[in-house]
């Protein structure tokens, strides 16, 4: 459990309640959470902030009616700061992307614009938004993390709640530079409960983590509520603050839900993030 789970910003959400589909434009519906509420319980404020990095959103579900009613549809990449005030709640985005569904737009930069505008003004906060035809995602392979898998150890596991404590004296071997991945994250919705599947890749020069380590740590996110962003956030804090990496990557691409997957980055070195589908994606 969160120790924000009763935070008065997260009772005002539609997440969890029952919900009327509007398929006409409408920008209120989308909900915004306050980055603040899990940040300041980790010590970070705007001003100090450890990381840079986007919350990629990939819109599997996009549709919309051009200038003589005619559906169009599109899949799309969306970008946010993670300098932004606030992370933009998933279900009001999914209810928001249908309100397109039976509107009239004179063209697909219209609607790119449209999207842009309103998602920056809930997030308060830098976007990008690129719309694509399905001709471009139809030749895309799936992809993989780059990087060494330490999921198939030979150990037994039997704590599945939350403890950071496992990355205590995990940092102690030579300094290297190499990239881990973990195709074993799963955390829980914050507000429903509901499972959250994810792949992890951690990329840091410094001290060598102890791989067993890492992977129990990582598992130990298996009861634990919070948002996707969240998440990564705290394993960014937790890897810098018990293993002190010079530099960090942590970057995780989450399955789909109601058209729409959730891929956060947070780092303290030049980073480009590839946004290809993995397996489960």
């Amino acid at each position: 459990m969160s120790l924000y789970q009763d935070n008065h910003a997260l009772s005002q959400l539609t997440l969890g309640k029952p919900t009327p589909y509007r398929d006409h434009y409408d920008p209120t519906l989308l909900q915004a959470v306050p980055r603040s509420m899990n940040r300041e319980p980790l010590g970070l404020f705007p001003d100090n902030l450890p990381f840079h990095g986007a919350d990629i959103w990939t819109m599997y579900e996009l549709s919309w009616l051009n200038a003589r009613g005619v559906p169009q549809v599109a899949i799309g990449h969306v970008s946010l700061d993670a300098a932004s005030e606030n992370l933009i709640e998933s279900k009001s985005f999914k209810l928001y992307l249908n309100s397109f569904n039976q509107t009239r737009f004179a063209d697909w930069e219209t609607v790119q614009k449209t999207l842009q505008q309103d998602l920056s003004a809930c997030a308060n906060g830098n976007i990008e938004v690129v719309l694509h035809p399905l001709h471009d995602f139809s030749q895309q392979p799936i992809g993989e993390f780059a990087g060494k898998c330490i999921d198939n150890q030979d150990i037994d596991i039997d704590d599945y709640q939350f403890n950071r404590d496992y990355l205590n004296n995990a940092a102690t071997g030579p300094v290297v530079e190499e990239t881990l991945v973990s195709h074993l994250l799963k955390s829980n919705c914050l507000i429903t409960n509901q499972p959250d599947w994810g792949s992890v890749m951690i990329r840091y020069q410094g001290s060598k983590i102890d791989q067993e380590k890492l992977l129990r740590y990582l598992v130990s996110f298996r009861h634990h509520n919070e948002f996707h962003e969240q998440c990564v956030e705290r394993i960014f804090n937790d890897l810098m603050t018990l293993c002190a990496p010079e530099k960090l990557t942590v970057y995780a691409r989450y399955t789909r839900r109601g058209g729409l997957d959730i891929n956060p980055w947070r780092s303290n070195e030049a980073f480009i993030p590839t946004t290809g589908r993995l397996a489960r994606q």
